[in-house]
């Protein structure tokens, strides 16, 4: 339900830096005098040679008065003569392009440094990639850095030729992969002395990486830290936008709206409180199947109690004061944050608002897998002991390329002989596991997870997304963006006995239908529902499982949430008598931790969306109580 743009090997990585590193192709060094090639000697610096004519030297004050160095003007009037202006000012207007160039170039040159690469390994990788394409760069530089290659070996891991030998380090954890939903990959655990020098070597100061240790433990994985400081770095930023648009005037009440009766979003825009919400560890909400009686009863404020319901979700790690927003604008409940590994093979880390009851939830039956082994059990012939994995991490919109699982066979047919591949390689390996959740198929082979194996992880049925003209692109990212039916289906086990006779629902940013699809596997009969969703892709999914499902009910669809009114929402509530659940979770684009480019928290484009999920939620809840 959280909207992630899709990405091919990794998303887009916003690399910012000041600095630049000086190449000086073009520029001679600063002196009192300038030789050039015939060993003539001209003015240089700030004294004129005394060989140079007065006529040399106007020309010479000339250009620089309009910006260019003495250096390159003698140079320019060296190679051109005195007299051919046109042909100077040409040659100076050309190193000045090149001079640009070449400083973009050291800019990205400067920021890979910076990251603890080689000038060499930089150079020769911006040679083989070109200077756009910084995920491609980033990539074989890490590549490099895993298998110790050196650019001056003239040999890359994708060639035929033998590679030198495997002698490099990789930067833990660190991923690059912002088609993801912000995720963290768990990664082994280094000591925090080595997790210091990766988030340092990243370009965070020691303070805020001591700080994310100190706040998300020592067994946090390097992604879920470099979330945590993303985080509290947007966090001032943040609250000032948040602050902008409270201060803004709000519009009048209509469509038959009192003006006792303004929404309710008023009363709810108050400070945030002092103390941030903060992520449980381990996150089991207020219970899971495995714990159930974590927490069997809760207090709810006045002005969230149900009817009708309402289930909001979204990704667990959001910018620092997001979570305090959406709690305070859905009538102060707490989130219940929710890791999908305690309900399947796959992790996907979820916060949860709602207002239904948490005593006598169940689960579905019957279970899902619950680790790699049951739920791939093919693989498990061919799964190394030195990959210790027993769940994936959050299935993402997008998955590895071939290029990446090639580069991987390579590297491990270059160990055969040995026991087991050197340590430097399984790290190299296992990195890319976690990041993209490989899997094994064959002796040296790994490959990513395929549509289906997706669907049946997150509780789909078999082909829920096949079929019907949709691509296999559009089934990642359809299935990267939904819920985790099993858990939410543990979270919604109690309207079962609530509604007998059949439930009305309002399901907004529906995707491809997990909050359906789990009320069905509940047995709780749906008589009307009305969902909602931007994509024609996932409109049309969740139409055609209503039909091969046989459901009885009414699905209604809508395009936008922003087409939903108030008079459009009172007609349908008079038309079904309301509707007991309102359930939904906005897109994550600017919420997500691996989003370097418009993590924006609730103000940025996509992710306000929340907003509409409230006034929607408020109108169905005014409404009902006016009625």
């Amino acid at each position: 339900m959280d909207e992630n743009a899709s990405g091919g090997d990794s998303g887009d990585i916003d690399w910012n830096t000041d600095d630049e590193l000086e190449i000086a192709s073009y520029g001679l060094p600063s002196c009192s005098s300038l030789t050039v090639n015939d060993g003539e000697t001209i003015a240089g610096s700030t004294e004129a040679s005394s060989s140079a004519g007065s006529s040399s030297s106007k020309m010479i004050d000339h250009f620089v008065g309009m910006g260019f160095s003495e250096e390159v003007v003698a140079k320019a009037i060296q190679e051109n003569g005195e007299q051919n202006t046109d042909l100077i000012l040409e040659a100076l207007l050309k190193h000045s392009a090149s001079s640009s160039a070449s400083s973009s170039k050291s800019k990205l040159i400067d920021h890979f440094v910076g990251m603890g690469f080689s000038v060499d390994m930089v150079a020769k990788a911006i040679q083989e990639n070109g200077e756009e394409n910084t995920d491609s760069i980033l990539e074989t530089l890490l590549t490099y850095s895993a298998l110790g290659q050196s650019p001056q070996a003239e040999q890359h891991i994708n060639s035929d030729q033998n590679s030198p030998e495997l002698d490099g380090s990789f930067l833990d954890g660190f991923s690059d992969t912002d088609s993801f939903e912000g995720e963290e990959i768990t990664n082994p655990d280094p000591d925090k002395e080595e997790k210091l020098v990766s988030l340092a070597s990243m370009g965070y100061s020691v303070q805020e990486a001591s700080i994310a240790m100190e706040r998300c433990g020592p067994n946090t994985s390097i992604a879920e830290l470099t979330d945590f400081i993303c985080a509290a770095q947007m966090a001032k930023a943040a609250d000032a936008l948040l602050a902008e648009i409270e201060d803004k005037p709000r519009p009048k009440p209509s469509n038959g709206y009192h003006k006792h009766k303004k929404r309710r979003m008023l009363d709810y825009e108050k400070p945030p409180i002092d103390e941030p919400i903060r992520l449980p560890n381990p996150m089991i909400g207020f219970g899971v199947p495995s714990n159930p009686d974590v927490i069997v009863h809760r207090s709810l404020p006045e002005a969230a109690a149900g009817p009708p319901y309402f289930y909001y979700e979204n990704v667990a790690l959001a910018p620092k004061g997001v979570w305090d927003t959406i709690s305070r604008f859905l009538y102060d409940v707490e989130p219940e944050f929710v890791d999908s590994k305690y309900f399947c093979a796959a992790a996907r880390k979820r916060g949860y608002v709602h207002n239904l009851p948490i005593k006598n939830r169940h689960h579905l039956v019957p279970l899902p897998p619950q680790n790699i082994y049951e739920a791939l059990p093919l693989s498990r012939k061919w799964w190394p002991s030195w990959d210790t994995r027993s769940h994936l991490n959050c299935l993402q919109t997008c998955i590895a390329s071939a290029k990446l699982t090639e580069r991987i066979r390579k590297a491990l047919e270059e160990c055969d002989g040995e026991p087991e591949p050197p340590h430097h390689v399984q790290k190299f390996v296992m990195d890319e596991c976690r990041k993209w959740n490989l899997v094994w198929v064959g002796r040296n082979k790994l490959a990513p997870l395929e549509p289906d194996e997706v669907e049946m992880l997150l509780g789909f049925p078999k082909n829920h997304t096949r079929g019907g003209g949709i691509s296999r692109t559009d089934r990642y990212k359809s299935l990267g963006n939904s819920f985790q039916v099993d858990t939410v289906a543990y979270h919604l086990s109690v309207l079962k006995e609530m509604y007998p006779d059949g439930i009305n629902v309002l399901s907004l940013f529906s995707g491809i239908g997990g909050a359906e699809v789990a009320l069905h596997r509940l047995g709780v009969r749906m008589k009307n529902v009305v969902s909602v969703d931007i994509s024609e892709v996932n409109r049309n999914i969740v139409r055609s499982w209503w039909e091969q499902t046989n459901q009885k009910g009414t699905l209604i669809d809508f395009a936008d949430v922003q087409q939903l009114d108030a008079n459009r929402i009172e007609q349908m509530i008079n038309a079904f008598g309301g509707f007991d659940l309102v359930i939904g979770g906005s897109p994550c684009n600017n919420l997500a931790g691996s989003n370097r480019h418009s993590r924006d928290g609730l103000e940025g484009k996509d992710s306000s969306l929340f907003y509409d999920y409230f006034r929607i939620l408020d109108l169905v809840k005014n409404m009902m109580q006016r009625n």
